[in-house]
């Protein structure tokens, strides 16, 4: 067995609007020990990573802050996907601006190139703002692929991390939309 690794959405050693600390990433070792290895500061990098990470072949984390990076959408920020490197070093790939999707909640999911995959709660389509499921390639590009309109066929405000089968599908729920506004669950082929 190994290590755990992990975010808080709150905490930290930087304080935010809350007062309760921008949030973090941390390691848990077998034995107990918790070592923090990037406080969020609610700046460029953002705060609130409300999902978890995941790992590339080279040790690399990647995840979303919800809030923070760029401040248009709204006074808490639209959000970032971030890469935190093996020593600590956390690189911002992407910040949220709004019409492209903002509020991050859920995790990523990676192909075999390195792009990164995932979902927005708000943002897209600017009759609706309803979420986005968007594509960020290894140099940070942004790359909208579905902007939810909120129509019942359709769905609004992705909420869970996205699957990716082996052809390229992605697959996903949203909370509202569909029959009777009850949620979705939708597949987007590549």
């Amino acid at each position: 067995m190994g290590n755990f690794y992990g975010t808080t959405a709150g905490g930290g050693s930087n304080g935010c609007l809350s007062g309760i600390g921008c949030g973090t990433v941390f390691r848990l070792e077998i034995n107990g020990t918790v070592t923090i290895l990037y406080n969020f500061s609610d700046g460029a990098d953002g705060n609130s990573p409300n999902a978890g990470l995941i790992r590339d072949a080279h040790g690399n984390f990647y995840g979303t802050t919800s809030y923070g990076g760029d401040f248009t959408c709204d006074f808490l920020g639209c959000g970032t996907v971030f890469k935190l490197d093996r020593t600590g070093k956390l690189t911002v790939l992407h910040t949220f601006a709004g019409p492209e999707g903002a509020g991050p909640r859920d995790g990523l999911v990676m192909d075999s190139s390195g792009n990164l995959y995932g979902t927005t709660n708000v943002g897209g389509a600017p009759t609706c703002y309803c979420g986005t499921v968007y594509q960020v390639d290894a140099t940070g590009n942004l790359t909208v692929l579905h902007a939810f309109t909120g129509t019942p066929d359709d769905g609004y405000s992705p909420l869970g991390a996205l699957v990716r089968d082996p052809a390229g599908n992605l697959f996903g729920t949203t909370y509202f939309g569909g029959t009777g506004n009850l949620g979705t669950v939708f597949k987007l082929t590549p």
